[in-house]
């Protein structure tokens, strides 16, 4: 049986630095074994990121393929691309008995609560407007058009933070890592996943 309880998303504005955060966090705490569910998707590689690692990336035809043959457990479209989360390799994680950790947005959140309700989810805003549009340009990726389409895309994603049962305000980036930190830490330690993970010592101290 697949223990929900370890399933984690995090979902954020574009620019918020998430992506940078899940990868600080990630190397910085490999003791609580999460591993991060890489998607699939049609757009662009950009000079820093690697296939395999940041993501998958493959043709809109291959794409269209798997959503025919069922292969995702939950895909969208953004800006005019399409990204999705591979059924077979979230059950390969899973039943590995490892946290795994979602970077998908509030619709493909929606998608995973709906099949595995107990997940918990985790939302990443901007200390401000400002400062979300100076990232966007600091970051150099995007052209000033897309990036005026990613700012006013924001608030429709805004409106959709209390759908969340987490919220980190990304201002001091250590200080976001440790909000993470405790989030997953502070969930390990339920009584009903304790009650999974450790049921032969508490059936000891149970017996008289």
């Amino acid at each position: 049986m697949i223990n929900t309880e370890k399933i984690f998303i995090i979902s954020a504005p574009s620019g918020t630095g998430k992506s940078s955060l899940i990868k600080a966090f990630l190397k910085k705490e490999k003791i609580i074994k999460v591993k991060l569910s890489i998607s699939f998707t049609t757009r662009l590689i950009r000079p820093n990121e690697k296939n395999g690692i940041d993501y998958y990336f493959i043709s809109k035809k291959k794409f269209k393929c798997m959503i025919k043959k069922n292969k995702f457990l939950e895909y969208a479209k953004v800006f005019n691309n399409y990204y999705g989360t591979s059924l077979k390799n979230t059950k390969k994680i899973l039943v590995s008995g490892k946290n795994i950790l979602f970077d998908i947005d509030w619709k493909g959140a929606r998608q995973i609560k709906k099949i595995y309700p107990h997940s918990k989810s985790i939302f990443l805003i901007p200390p401000s407007k400002k400062e979300l549009l100076k990232r966007l340009y600091k970051r150099n990726q995007d052209t000033k058009l897309v990036i005026l389409k990613r700012m006013k895309n924001f608030l429709k994603e805004m409106k959709h933070y209390l759908e969340y049962d987490y919220l980190i305000i990304n201002d001091n980036f250590d200080y976001s890592i440790s909000n993470l930190k405790s989030i997953i830490h502070s969930y390990s330690l339920l009584t009903s996943y304790q009650d999974i993970k450790n049921k032969k010592l508490i059936h000891n101290l149970l017996e008289l």
